[in-house]
């Protein structure tokens, strides 16, 4: 069976001046409709008709058959019909054939994937019709008028999921037999509709249009691979969490492995796309199908091989809080925590707190003014608190009731957490209050008139509030996070699992007692605030490639 495919496409445009020429996503407009039917094997021939010499010679350039069309056919008023026909005409004299199929295609449809049209045509074969009209399923309650007045076009008012189809053609190809192709018609005797994905029907006709498709070729497949569990923390699930929302017109994925059960739990609770592998050779097996444009690896520490396996399977490999030698091979590092040491002096590595990915709430939280007297103190030593630190505050705070009647203590505790397997619950008489799983972390924290914290992502949440806070690394590891010292407005008190109570009840007592030195550690952490709210661009920039 021969498969002719015709673009028409003209010189003038009044909407968007030559737009069938301008680069879209950095080619020509009629690029992509020459290559969507290029890309498909059931397409014979492809031929561009036109009446401008440029558009033309582009076509050449990418193998189109170029063909000029009369002056009579290029004026506004005249329909489709007539061109396609001519072009059908031109294109069977040259290769002394006679087409079976012939296929419009529009170049203003971009966003048209090669295998929707390759799936028309093969649907189109087998199908008993004469005519394909692409066409986008939008059922919506919709009204019209006559001159009596306004009424609906629907029988019953029903959400839309539950309303009959509502096909609006979309322009993106007409599929008919040859038959039917004349100089006023391409219409059979059996039409059918042949629908496609809403994002593959946009129809450039307008600026906003171009906008739409642009952003729609230049969106990428990232996947994003992070464990959350008890030993680890949920950290690096909560970060790239925070990439995924902001990566909002991209297609993203999660990985995660089988065995770790809390961070599954964490995406699944966010609704996030997720693909649970057991072992790394099952998510080099993934990557090989999935075929993503990005590879952002927030596991820790890399090794050479894993590092130049995924640039095997992937174009670009970001990976996150990374000290290993993978990081040698990877596009780019973001070590954002990690402000010293050999790493950090890579020409790939990206430290500090221009590329730390806070989260949306934090970026429009404001900080209330510092309070004289501390009422409010709350603790938050992650998603799992691997070292248990949350009970050795709470300790602390048993004790500060009889000391400090008018204060209270909210204990922010993760999914990953046994509070009550540790004693730490809710209690009205120590004015104790615990909150598991909290959906707005930002509202305790700017409630609060000081802090306990362990020393990671969180430090920089709470600098951007400007609450005086008291910091317990969780292990030797985090201790290497430079941000939370005394010159940025932290009380870093060391490893947590070797701190004395009695050497964290003094250091409490002294900044609840000592209002100035909490009022110079607010303004210390402020000075960062611009700076903390400018990192999660950054780093997405880093990630799909738009700087470094």
């Amino acid at each position: 069976m021969r498969i002719l495919a015709i673009i028409p496409a003209r010189g003038g445009s009044k909407g968007i001046p030559r737009k069938n020429v301008r680069l879209m996503h950095g080619k020509p407009l009629i690029y992509y409709a020459i290559h969507n039917a290029q890309q498909c094997s059931a397409i014979t021939d492809v031929a561009v008709s036109s009446d401008d010499e440029e558009i033309l010679e582009i076509a050449r350039s990418y193998g189109a058959e170029a063909l000029e069309r009369p002056a009579r056919l290029a004026e506004d008023a005249v329909t489709l019909d007539p061109v396609i026909y001519d072009a059908v005409c031109q294109m069977e004299r040259k290769r002394g054939v006679r087409y079976d199929v012939v296929v419009t295609l529009q170049p203003t449809s971009p966003v048209l994937r090669p295998q929707t049209l390759e799936g028309a045509l093969q649907s189109f074969v087998s199908a008993q019709v004469d005519t394909y009209i692409s066409a986008t399923n939008k059922p919506h309650l919709s009204w019209s008028k006559n001159e009596e007045g306004y009424y609906p076009l629907y029988e019953k008012r029903l959400n839309r999921q539950q309303l009959p189809p509502n096909y609006l053609e979309a322009g993106a190809f007409f599929i008919t037999r040859r038959q039917f192709v004349t100089e006023n018609s391409r219409m059979g005797n059996r039409i059918s509709v042949y629908e496609i994905p809403e994002q593959e029907a946009v129809d450039i006709d307008s600026v906003s249009d171009w906008i739409i498709c642009e952003t729609i070729l230049g969106r990428k497949k990232i996947v994003l691979r992070a464990d959350g569990y008890r030993a680890l923390g949920m950290g690096h699930i909560y970060h790239c969490l925070t990439l995924a929302y902001n990566l909002i017109g991209h297609e993203v994925m999660f990985v995660t492995k089988a065995a770790h059960q809390e961070g599954i739990e964490k995406l699944r609770e966010s609704f996030m796309p997720m693909t649970v592998v057991e072992n790394d050779e099952e998510f080099f097996r993934f990557l090989k199908e999935y075929r993503p444009d990005v590879v952002v690896n927030d596991c820790l520490d890399t090794t050479a091989e894993y590092v130049k396996t995924l640039k095997s399977l992937c174009p670009r490999v970001i990976t996150i809080e990374d000290m290993g030698e993978g990081t040698h091979y990877a596009d780019a590092v973001i070590n954002a925590l990690y402000e010293e040491g050999e790493t950090a002096s890579r020409h790939n590595v990206y430290s500090g707190e221009d590329y730390i990915c806070l989260r949306d709430e934090f970026l429009t939280a404001e900080p209330k003014p510092l309070a004289k007297e501390v009422r409010e103190v709350v603790v938050l030593f992650g998603g799992t608190d691997p070292s248990n630190l949350t009970e050795k505050v709470y300790r602390l705070a048993k004790k500060a009731s009889a000391r400090y009647p008018h204060m209270h203590f909210t204990f922010v505790v993760g999914i990953g957490y046994d509070h009550e397997a540790h004693g730490v619950v809710s209690c009205e008489k120590s004015n104790i209050t615990v909150v598991q799983n909290a959906k707005f972390v930002s509202s305790y924290m700017r409630n609060a008139d000081m802090a306990f914290t362990s020393q990671g992502r969180t430090v920089y949440e709470l600098a951007v509030l400007g609450v005086p806070a008291i910091v317990l690394a969780q292990n030797e590891r985090e201790q290497l996070h430079a941000f939370a010292q005394m010159q940025n407005g932290f009380f870093n008190l060391g490893l947590g699992s070797r701190l004395e109570d009695e050497t964290l009840e003094r250091t409490f007592d002294f900044l609840v007692n000592t209002p100035q030195l909490r009022e110079e550690m607010r303004q210390l952490m402020l000075s960062h605030q611009q700076r903390l709210k400018n990192g999660v661009k950054n780093e997405v920039k880093l990630i799909v490639g738009e700087m470094g």
